[in-house]
C-alpha cells in the first residue's frame, strides 16, 4: 500500500466511472472491492466517491451526455489546466471539456489525444487525488491501448513530458525515470470502430479469483488471467460495459 498526499505533475492521480445506474454500480464495486461510498450533492451533479479503509480511491457519477458510454477515465495531475489545454491542441489533440473549477477541490479538463483516446487532467487544490494506491482493490496502473504507438508517444511526450521506454511487447511511459503508465498496440480482438482508449487497473493478489468473483456479480471476463514477466493480470467488463484490469505485480 502507498499512501499519497500529493502527486507530481504528469503523474496519474485519479480514476472515475461514468455509469448509467449509480445504485447498481455501488452494489457491484462494493461487492467486488469492499468499497464504501460517499454520495455527492446535486451541486456537483451527483458525482460521488469510492473509499477503501476510509481513504479516497476513485469517483463515479451519472452519464452526462446522450450516447456517452459507461467508462472508467484516467486523470493526470497538472499544475495549470489552461496551459495543458494549449499543449494538447499544439500536439494535435482536442478539448472535450474545457478547464472548469470544481468547488474548492480543484480544476479539471478532459481531452481527446491526437488519435482519439480520452484523457483527463486534474489541477489539485483541496483534493489531490487517490489517497491510497497499489493495495488490494485500489488503483495501481493505467494503460493506453492505441492504434498508433508512434503518434501516442509523441503526444504524451509533448503534453506531459513522458518518455517512452519501448520494448517489443510493451511501452512504459516514464517521468523522471519512473514508470507512470503503460502503452500497447490495440488488441486484435477489439472491433475496428472502437477508438484508442485508456483503462485503469486495480490491484488484486489473485487476478483469476477476482475476475471470477466479478463474473459472479454480473461482469464479463474479457481477458482471462494471464502471466507476464512482472506479474499476472486479467481484464473484465462491469455489468454496464465499463472495462478495467486486475493486476498483481510480483514482489
Amino acid at each position: 500500500m502507498t499512501e499519497k498526499t500529493s502527486y507530481q505533475p504528469g503523474e496519474p492521480t485519479w480514476v472515475d466511472l461514468g455509469t448509467p445506474d449509480m445504485e447498481a454500480s455501488i452494489a457491484f464495486y462494493s461487492g467486488l472491492f469492499g468499497w464504501s461510498v460517499e454520495r455527492g450533492s446535486e451541486e456537483f451533479g451527483g458525482y460521488s466517491t469510492f473509499f477503501a479503509d476510509g481513504k479516497r480511491v476513485g469517483g463515479f457519477g451519472p452519464l452526462m451526455m446522450e450516447g456517452q458510454p459507461p467508462v472508467w477515465s484516467t486523470y493526470v495531475s497538472v499544475e495549470d489546466a489552461e496551459k495543458t489545454s494549449a499543449l494538447v491542441e499544439e500536439a494535435g489533440g482536442s478539448v472535450i471539456v474545457p478547464p472548469m473549477t470544481v468547488g474548492e477541490l480543484g480544476r479539471m479538463a478532459v481531452y481527446a489525444d491526437s488519435i482519439g483516446a480520452a484523457i483527463g487532467v486534474w489541477q489539485p487544490m483541496a483534493h489531490t487525488g487517490a489517497q491510497i494506491i497499489d493495495s488490494e482493490g485500489t488503483f495501481t496502473w493505467s494503460e493506453l491501448s492505441t492504434r498508433d504507438q508512434a503518434a501516442s508517444h509523441a503526444f504524451y511526450g509533448q503534453v506531459f513530458g513522458w518518455e517512452p521506454q519501448v520494448t517489443p511487447d510493451y511501452t512504459e511511459f516514464q517521468l523522471a525515470g519512473t514508470s507512470v503508465a503503460g502503452c500497447m498496440d490495440m488488441p486484435e480482438m477489439v472491433p475496428a470502430e472502437v477508438p484508442s482508449y485508456w483503462m485503469p487497473y486495480f490491484a488484486a493478489s489473485d487476478p483469476a479469483a477476482k475476475a471470477e468473483e466479478a463474473a459472479g456479480l454480473g461482469a464479463t471476463v474479457l481477458v482471462p488471467s494471464m502471466d507476464f514477466p512482472s506479474g499476472t493480470f486479467s481484464v473484465v467488463s462491469d455489468p454496464h460495459g465499463a472495462t478495467f484490469g486486475l493486476l498483481r505485480i510480483n514482489s
